[in-house]
This record gives structure tokens, C-alpha cells and sequence, in this order.
């Protein structure tokens, strides 16, 4: 190597110094030959011959010269590019930044980037607060490490899909250790590097609990309270960042805009017969989201706790009857409705609390020419406990209107069919956390079986709820179950038929 070097550095001296020689030669020849035309011409042919390569040779070194100088020019282009490329993205970081705080901090969507060998890379401050642990306790760890070993277990499948390139979505019920029962939506997206090749997935949870779904068997009261406490933070925080230091006035004025320009949209949830064979007529559950939630990263049902801050729910749930019944006064109702099918509809507490909303719905049939047996209104089992004169007043109300009655959540606490005594009610539809687990929980299978049972004596029938596979299907009708809802037997389509 040093031999090649030195080499590289003496050649142009050396072609220097061998035409130099060459010329001397040829002039030393000339005088001691006295002109001799043979040596005179072979000398000059090598005198030729060496100054042709040096020329080449100094030509070719020009050529690399500008090679290297365009190479240079072109290296220095794409620095400056890159340079201004930096600049841009430093100046898009620095303008994304609140967004980028309101993902980390505020938002309530629980986020974790998972990489391909199932390690945490990323996660916000919602999924460590949800989990109740400390950054060094998430950063770095196996995801099977941090969360409990029955969820990894559940979400390891969908997980697997992911990593194979598939964006993943799904439902949960998760009891926590202190007896609280979430519902809670999965999104799994997986992330690509720069060949394409997938480096890992985001995993998505929102927590789309209702507030009066929330409890604990310890003390429930208490923990009500403290979700309610954590929304109204929430929804303060999620405000101020996103539009600043907005008053209340403009918060409630936002809402009711989003109401009267139709910014919500109607999606149904089949509710089908379990028994072979059935004649029974089916069902549909009705949702609704804000189109926002659609097009932002933004859990569904975020704007319900702003309605109730406000008391804006009776007025949400107006529109959802009036736009409900019209759609059923329809061509839309032939293509949908069976014979006896029924809509089933969740309401607030403020609305079953709401004395002239029974009117409301009766003037609304009556605008429209549409039987009250089309609409069946769902009533919270914690309501009952809470409030059950209020829920009995309100459910014969809409009963004289010809509308049909259900009890949602039923079977979560304590079963108490004493509390439905009085109530005249059709349905009983038995809380998801329940029937989650039964294809694989005696205990849970049981008190299925035993409200399956009692509600056959008092002729009202069960709806399941969040039914997701097969195996479970097979077991609820084993116990005899009317009906079924969830993802595994239909997932919600739009009401825009």
C-alpha cells in the first residue's frame, strides 16, 4: 500500500522526465550519427510517441478534475436540499408540536408502538396512566411484560395479523382488578419502514365505556365519581388545547351546531335470533358518531360527556328519534324491517329523567305515520338501582305510546330480578362482560343460564351483547338465548341505506 502511493504521487514527474529523456536522446543521436535519417526517425517516432501519452495522460486528468469538480457541485445541490428539507421539518415539528402534546398528554385514545419482536418503542401518556405504571416500566419491555397476561393473551392473535401487513379492529370487555368492567375498542395499524418492509404496529385502544357502565364491586359510587371527575378533566384540557380559552357558552353552542346541521350520522348493529330455524323477527341496535370521529383521531362517543357537561343528551336523543323514525317511514324501512323488528335505542339518564320526552316521541310517530313497536328504548340496569320511580314513570309512558322497553347491562352486578318486578319490560339485554368469557368460564355460563331461565318464566326475552366468535354463539344457545349482538354477528353498517 505505501509502495502504490508513493507511486500515484511521482507518475506525472516521472512522464515528465521520460519525454525529457526521450528528447535528449534523440538530440545526442542526431549530432554523434551525423544526421543519420534511420535513427534520426526512429528516435523522433519515440519522441512523438511520449509527448501523444503525456497529452493523454494530462488531457484524462483534466477530465477526472471536472468529473470530481461536477461531482462536488452536485453533492453540494443535494446538501443544501437536505439542509432545506431539515429547516422545513424542524419548522413543521415546532408547528405540529400542540398536536403532537395533545397525543402524548391529553388525548384519551391509548397509543403503543410495538415493534416486531413485540417490544414497546412508544407509547403515550394515556396508556401509561391507564396501566397505572412509569415510563421505565413500558420503554424497551416485551409487551407480554407490561400488560396483564389475560389481555396479551387476547389481543396475540390480532397482533400477529398486523405484523403481517393487516390493519386490525375489535372490541373488548376487560374487568379490572378492582372490579371495574371497561369496554374497549382495538385498532392495530401496522408501521412500515423505508424498503416497505413492517418494523412494527400502533396499537389503538379508546375506552368507549358509558360512565354508568363504569363500576367497581367494592364501591361503585366512588369509582362513578372519580370517571366522571377524570371526563370533566378531560374535556376542559381537550378544549383549551384545541381552540384555546373557550367559554362554556361556546362549547354548548358548538355542540348544538353539530346537532342541527346534521354533523352526526346513524350506523345499526343487527341483533339476531340465536334458535335454528327461527321464525322470530330481527333486530337492529342503532349508534351514532360524529362525522369528526371519522376523519380525526378522535374515540367514538367523545362528544357524549361534552353533551351531558352541558345537558345537551335530550336534545342528541330527539334527533336520533326523529331521524330513526324517518328513515323507518321510508322506502328504507321495506329493505330493513321485518315483520315485528324493532330498533332498539340507548338513552341518557338526563332524557329517561326528562318528563316531556315520552310526548316528543308520541308527536313524532304521529308526524310520520309510524308504529310505536318500532322503537325500543334501553334503560340502564344501574338506572333502576339509582332511580327506579323516575324508570318506571318513564318506561309506561313510552309503553302507552306503544313503544317496547329493555333493560341494558343486565347480569354485570349482583342479578337482582327483584328490581323488575313492576317493570313491564320485553327484553333483558345481559352485559357483554358476562357474556365474553362464557364458551370458557363455567361460572359466567351458569349465570347465564340461570338469567336465561328466570327470564323465560316471566316471559321476557335475552339479548346477548358483544358476541364475537362461534364457540360462544354454540353456548348461548346451549342455554337458551333469544337473541345475539356483537362483532361476530354483524358488524355496524350505516343507516344511509
Amino acid at each position: 500500500m505505501p509502495g502504490r502511493k508513493f507511486f500515484r504521487v511521482v507518475r506525472p514527474y516521472l512522464s515528465a522526465m521520460a519525454v525529457i529523456a526521450v528528447a535528449a536522446t534523440l538530440v545526442f543521436t542526431i549530432y554523434f550519427t551525423r544526421l543519420s535519417l534511420q535513427w534520426t526517425t526512429f528516435l523522433a517516432g519515440i519522441l512523438v510517441a511520449a509527448i501523444l501519452a503525456e497529452a493523454t495522460r494530462v488531457s484524462k486528468a483534466e477530465w477526472i478534475v471536472m468529473r470530481r469538480t461536477a461531482q462536488l457541485s452536485a453533492m453540494k445541490e443535494r446538501l443544501e436540499r437536505e439542509t432545506s428539507r431539515r429547516r422545513q421539518a424542524e419548522e413543521k415539528i415546532a408547528k405540529d408540536k400542540p398536536r403532537l402534546y395533545l397525543l402524548d398528554e391529553v388525548l384519551m385514545t391509548m397509543i403503543v408502538l410495538v415493534d416486531a419482536k413485540g417490544y414497546c418503542r412508544y407509547h403515550n401518556h394515556a396508556f401509561r396512566e391507564w396501566l397505572h405504571l412509569r415510563p421505565e416500566q413500558i420503554n424497551a419491555r416485551h409487551l407480554r411484560d407490561v400488560v396483564d397476561a389475560k389481555i396479551y393473551e387476547q389481543i396475540e392473535p390480532e397482533l400477529k395479523k398486523s405484523l403481517q401487513g393487516k390493519t386490525v379492529r375489535y372490541d373488548r370487555i376487560q374487568t379490572m382488578p378492582s372490579g371495574a368492567v371497561y369496554h374497549l375498542v382495538f385498532k392495530h395499524a401496522p408501521q412500515f419502514g423505508e424498503e416497505g418492509k413492517i418494523t412494527g404496529t400502533y396499537i389503538l385502544a379508546n375506552d368507549i365505556t358509558e360512565l354508568s357502565d363504569v363500576t367497581a364491586s367494592t364501591d361503585a359510587g366512588t369509582a362513578a365519581q372519580q370517571e366522571n371527575d377524570n371526563q370533566n378533566m378531560f374535556i376542559d384540557s381537550l378544549f383549551e388545547q384545541i381552540s384555546g380559552d373557550e367559554s362554556s357558552k361556546e362549547e354548548e353552542e358548538r355542540i348544538v351546531a353539530a346537532i342541527e346541521n346534521s354533523e352526526f350520522h346513524l350506523l345499526y348493529q343487527l341483533i339476531a335470533p340465536l334458535a335454528a330455524n327461527s321464525a322470530e323477527a330481527k333486530h337492529y341496535e342503532i349508534l351514532i358518531r360524529l362525522m369528526e370521529e371519522e376523519t380525526n383521531m378522535l374515540p367514538p362517543g367523545a362528544f357524549f360527556p361534552l353533551a351531558e357537561k352541558h345537558g345537551l343528551m335530550p336534545y342528541l336523543d330527539r334527533w336520533v328519534v326523529k331521524n330513526v323514525v324517518e328513515l323507518a317511514a321510508g322506502p328504507q324501512r321495506k329493505n330493513l324491517l321485518d315483520e315485528g323488528s324493532m330498533f332498539f335505542l340507548n338513552l341518557s339518564t338526563s332524557t329517561i329523567h326528562d318528563p316531556e320526552f315520552p310526548a316528543f316521541v308520541f308527536k313524532t310517530l304521529q308526524e310520520y305515520d309510524v308504529p310505536g313497536s318500532i322503537l325500543c328504548f334501553e334503560v340502564p340496569n344501574a338506572e333502576l338501582a339509582r332511580s327506579g320511580e323516575i324508570a318506571a314513570r318513564f318506561i309506561q309512558s313510552i309503553r302507552s305510546h306503544g313503544c317496547r322497553a329493555a333493560l341494558s347491562g343486565f347480569g354485570r352486578d349482583m342479578v337482582a330480578f327483584n328490581l323488575i318486578r313492576g317493570f313491564q319490560v320485553e327484553f333483558l339485554k345481559i352485559d357483554g362482560s358476562v357474556i365474553l368469557n362464557v364458551h370458557r368460564d363455567p361460572m359466567d355460563l351458569a349465570k347465564v343460564a340461570a338469567i336465561s331461565q328466570v327470564a323465560k318464566k316471566i316471559d321476557v326475552r335475552t339479548i346477548a351483547e358483544f358476541v364475537e366468535n362461534e364457540e360462544t354463539i354454540v353456548k348461548l344457545r346451549e342455554v337458551g338465548i333469544d337473541y345475539a349482538q356483537g362483532f361476530g354477528i354483524s358488524k355496524p353498517r350505516s343507516m344511509d341505506l
